[in-house]
């Protein structure tokens, strides 16, 4: 483990939210996690070009998800990276995590708000145009869009298609990352519909080299507009 990990870091990482970049978006998941730890995933993901991470830990109790946010913050920081929350505003807070990201199921970006302030990220989950608009009009500062390809690692998805999700990003102001069974011979296909980024969690986290896997995924998604 790096040492920045082992000793807590003392100095607060500030992050602008109208200045994140959401090209590549990690999402966690132990449960198909090649390296020895959550941590050394997220570093290695990282260090491979990802531009945020959201850690989603469905299965911990609180404590252990709070521990856990504690721990991953630290690398994140360190690599001046966002780190959002899944689903809860309370561990968001409790360690001042740079927002928290919600689905259609959970509770709604303005009362979210209500919660975390005006400073913090919120992310919603959409996968209706009608969802996405209401989302933003609530106070989301992006969207995740998805399912736009089938995929194992989360059972409950909705299918999004390439056409809808250039629509969905057409009628709202705010930033559309897709999600869903996006892979590396895949992500070129989205690049055309205008989207800020992708979320992926398999394509990057069960692969043996987890920052080789990151660095092809960008690169077949913004091909070479951009160095990294």
């Amino acid at each position: 483990m790096s040492s920045f990990v082992k000793k807590r870091n003392k100095t607060m990482i500030h992050i602008e939210k109208q200045n994140i970049d959401y090209t590549l978006y990690l999402v966690t998941d132990r449960s198909v996690m090649s390296a020895s730890s959550l941590e050394q995933a997220v570093e290695q993901a990282i260090q491979g070009g990802c531009t945020v991470v959201q850690l989603r830990e469905k299965d911990a109790s609180s404590r252990e998800f709070f521990e856990t946010a504690q721990r991953v913050k630290q690398i994140t920081d360190h690599y001046h990276i966002p780190l959002i929350i899944n689903d809860r505003a309370d561990i968001c807070l409790a360690v001042n995590a740079a927002g928290v990201h919600v689905g259609q199921q959970d509770l709604p970006a303005s009362t979210v708000r209500s919660i975390v302030g005006p400073d913090k990220i919120i992310g919603v989950s959409a996968a209706a145009l009608s969802e996405a608009i209401q989302a933003e009009q609530d106070g989301a500062d992006y969207l995740g869009v998805g399912a736009i390809f089938a995929t194992s690692t989360k059972t409950n998805t909705r299918p999004v298609t390439i056409e809808q999700l250039a629509q969905i990003k057409q009628a709202v102001h705010i930033p559309v990352v897709a999600i869903g069974g996006i892979q590396s011979f895949n992500a070129g296909t989205l690049t055309a519909t205008g989207i800020d980024g992708i979320a992926v969690v398999s394509a990057i986290l069960a692969k043996e080299n987890i920052a080789h896997a990151a660095q092809q995924l960008k690169t077949c998604f913004i091909g070479d507009k951009h160095e990294f």
